[in-house]
């Protein structure tokens, strides 16, 4: 489900230009806008306060019923379209232009939000008269990490706004608002690798901060015997496996609340409310995008493992303890299985590999 805002009017983290053109553009909007970020930069909390913003009759600016619905993802004339598989196909872009073509129920207008636009593909040319040409009281929010060639054309239909990627103090100033304390606050968001939603997960994570030390205790522990390398591999690919539990924790909350939504059958004036995600079939959706939220945590864990151990041997160069050019190189070997992530490699032999390298360098 869409989170809720944390708070009103400006619940946006980093993005104070963004929050700038979306506050104009929702007293006077278009049919379009197209919202281009990279992962973890907040395009979904932003379609949620500019739509909050298009639906209540306050303008978004006092929290009310309309803006906690829209938060929640509940209220009828929001409809959040998620592809399911790797890309949006040509019939969920047939399902997007039924969906448009809709009227509203509650209120005077219909927001359609629709994630991961740059995976659209061979779908583009579907999209794009509906795009370009919705019902009057139809307006599209697009997300997309990036904007390539093939959906130039559609971009141009549509306002462009721009989210920055996030910097490590706006992360650790979201968290220390969050109660979360200054020192752990930015170890955290050293660990997030740019993601505020990362970076809350971590905030829940009892374990947070004993990976990151299991990780950084690498080249202090590690020699050339396999025993030891066997030992190292397994105990950081068990400490990743256990780092999903936040995350399965909140999805199951998620499924528990969607389950309780579409058993409850809301209808408002007499119809049936469409708010609520979208796609080929609601929960199926809904356990798609959990499955691909579980291969991003496990991935960005092992990323973040990564780096966490690139630091640990420039560390060890700084104090006296390697010298420079083979901390250099460790690091450069580091670096390059962190983007082999990329690939879905075998992690253990990945590892198991990584450490043989390691240790000879030692």
């Amino acid at each position: 489900m869409m989170a809720a805002p944390e708070k009103w009017p400006a619940p946006l983290v980093g993005q104070d230009a963004a929050v700038q053109v979306l506050r104009a553009a929702a007293s006077n909007p278009v049919h379009a806008y197209l919202l281009v970020g990279p992962p973890g930069a907040g395009k979904m909390a932003s379609a949620s306060w500019f739509a909050a913003r298009l639906l209540c009759p306050g303008h978004g600016d006092d929290g009310c019923e309309v803006c906690e619905r829209v938060g929640r993802g509940t209220h009828p004339d929001l409809v959040v379209f998620e592809r399911e598989g790797p890309a949006l196909t040509i019939a969920q872009a047939r399902q997007v232009t039924r969906l448009a073509a809709m009227g509203p129920v509650e209120a005077g207008r219909k927001v359609i939000v629709l994630a991961d636009l740059h995976l659209a593909r061979e779908a583009a040319p579907a999209l794009l008269k509906t795009i370009e040409e919705p019902t009057a009281s139809t307006i599209f929010i697009l997300l997309a990490d990036l904007v390539p060639p093939e959906l130039a054309t559609i971009a141009s239909r549509c306002v462009r706004v721009d989210l920055r990627p996030l910097r490590e103090e706006d992360i650790t100033a979201a968290l220390e608002a969050g109660g979360v304390p200054a020192d752990r606050a930015g170890v955290l968001a050293r660990l997030s690798l740019g993601r505020l939603d990362r970076a809350r997960l971590l905030a829940s994570d009892p374990e947070a901060m004993a990976r990151r030390e299991a990780w950084a205790s690498v080249p202090a522990r590690l020699d050339a015997t396999g025993h030891t390398i066997t030992q190292l591999a397994k105990e950081l690919l068990g400490s990743v496996e256990r780092s999903s539990a936040p995350l399965l924790a909140r999805q199951e909350a998620e499924l528990a609340e969607a389950a309780s939504w579409e058993a409850s059958a809301v209808r408002v004036n007499g119809k049936a409310a469409t708010g609520r995600w979208k796609g080929a079939g609601s929960s199926k959706v809904l356990e798609e995008r959990h499955r691909r939220e579980q291969r991003r945590q496990r991935t960005d864990e092992l990323r973040a493992g990564l780096a966490v151990l690139a630091g640990a041997y420039r560390d060890r160069a700084v104090a006296g303890a390697m010298a420079a050019p083979r901390a250099a190189e460790a690091v450069r070997i580091i670096d390059g299985l962190s983007a082999d992530l990329a690939y879905n490699p075998g992690e253990l032999l990945a590892l198991q590999a990584l450490l043989v390298r390691l240790g000879r360098l030692a």
